[in-house]
C-alpha cells in the first residue's frame, strides 16, 4: 500500500476534476478546520500527492477509500496521521496521543470487523456510516466498555481487537 508521502504528480484518481478535489476534502471536516487543511488525493498509482498546502496541521482527502462505491472525504490530525500512515504500510500504528479525525459525508466500508476487507462478503452490501468524528487513543483498553455494533445510534468501537480499533461517534453536522 502507498505511504502518506507526497509525490509530484498531481492527477488525482477517478472521481470529481481536479477543482472540486479540494472542497469535496474540505466538506469532511469543519469549515475553520477544512480551510486550513493540507488537501491530498490518490493519484493514478494509488500515491498520495499534495494538491494543496495547509497551515494548520492537519490532512483532507476528497476520498480516504478509492475501492469504495462512493467518495468518503475525511480530514485528520496529527496522531491519526500516523495511523494512517502505518494502516496504508499495513503495520500497527504507534499512537502516543489521542487523535481526531472528522467525515462529515459519512463513509462506506467493507467491513466494521475487518480493517483488511477490501469489498464486502458476496452477496453482503457495503456498510454506510453516517456523518462521524473518529477518535483514537494511545491505549485501546480506554475503548473498553463502548458498544460494537454500529447500528447502535451511539459511540461504537470499529475494528475491535484490530491495532487499528477507534472510536467511531455520530454526528450531526452544522
Amino acid at each position: 500500500m502507498p505511504e502518506m508521502t507526497p509525490t509530484a504528480d498531481p492527477a488525482p484518481a477517478a472521481g470529481p476534476a481536479l477543482t472540486d478535489r479540494v472542497p469535496l476534502a474540505m466538506s469532511a471536516a469543519p469549515e475553520v478546520i477544512g480551510s486550513g487543511a493540507t488537501i491530498m488525493d490518490f493519484d493514478s498509482t494509488g500515491a498520495l500527492v499534495e494538491l494543496r498546502a495547509g497551515t494548520n496541521g492537519w490532512m483532507c482527502l476528497p476520498d480516504s477509500n478509492p475501492g469504495a462505491p462512493r467518495n468518503t472525504p475525511i480530514c485528520v490530525d496529527g496522531p491519526w496521521q500516523v495511523w494512517f500512515d502505518a494502516y496504508m504500510a499495513g503495520e500497527a500504528p504507534s499512537i502516543t496521543a489521542m487523535g481526531v479525525s472528522y467525515m462529515f459525508q459519512g463513509d462506506v466500508v467493507a467491513s466494521n470487523t475487518d480493517p483488511l476487507a477490501t469489498a464486502p462478503p458476496a452477496g453482503q452490501p457495503w456498510i454506510e456510516d453516517g456523518p462521524h468524528i473518529m477518535v483514537i487513543v494511545p491505549d485501546p483498553a480506554m475503548l473498553a466498555g463502548f458498544s460494537t455494533n454500529h447500528l447502535s445510534g451511539g459511540p461504537y468501537v470499529m475494528w475491535t481487537g484490530t491495532p487499528y480499533a477507534h472510536l467511531m461517534v455520530p454526528v450531526t453536522p452544522n
